[in-house]
């Protein structure tokens, strides 16, 4: 009997290796850096992020956690602690009672100003400024294929997001 596994080659193997080593190693520099500056995860960041750049500053409950690719549970713990701490708010929605919508506060908006300076420098110290631009428009376009196979229906920003316009967030 054949093996019929298309074993990675080892240029193949080389790239995987290396890519699993950033994904494993740069959500740990972006907590650490959010954690000491504002207190925040990267996770919480990404959330309240996005809470920023929805009309009115609201989304439902399960909208955000499927843009943010959270389960509802582990979003519900996050929005607890983000609404201890007054970042955000939680009300039943008005168009279906039984849903949830969360809003970021005006503490919210001001900590993720205050977050954002550090999180830029930490993004472009371990990503951007390693790259040429020609190497950025790689990324840019290696990063869009394996997202249009691990997100095909564009629930992330990340997604759909367009190299000359950035992604669509925004803080005020």
């Amino acid at each position: 009997m054949t093996d019929p596994t298309p074993w990675l080659s080892p240029e193949e193997s080389a790239a995987w290796v290396r890519l699993v080593a950033v994904a494993e190693l740069l959500p740990t520099a972006l907590d650490a850096q959010l954690g000491a500056d504002v207190g925040l995860t990267h996770f919480e960041y990404v959330a309240l992020m996005s809470l920023a750049g929805a009309p009115e500053r609201t989304m439902r409950m399960t909208a955000l956690a499927a843009l943010t690719n959270a389960t509802l549970p582990r979003l519900s713990h996050v929005m607890r602690r983000l609404e201890a701490r007054e970042l955000v708010r939680r009300f039943p929605c008005p168009e279906d009672r039984r849903a949830t919508n969360a809003t970021i506060t005006e503490a919210g908006l001001a900590l993720l100003e205050q977050a954002a300076p550090g999180h830029v420098r930490t993004v472009r110290a371990n990503v951007l400024d390693a790259l040429t631009p020609t190497q950025l428009e790689q990324l840019y376009e290696i990063a869009g294929a394996v997202l249009g196979r691990l997100d095909p229906e564009e629930r992330l920003n990340a997604t759909s997001c367009q190299f000359s316009e950035g992604p669509r967030t925004r803080i005020a």
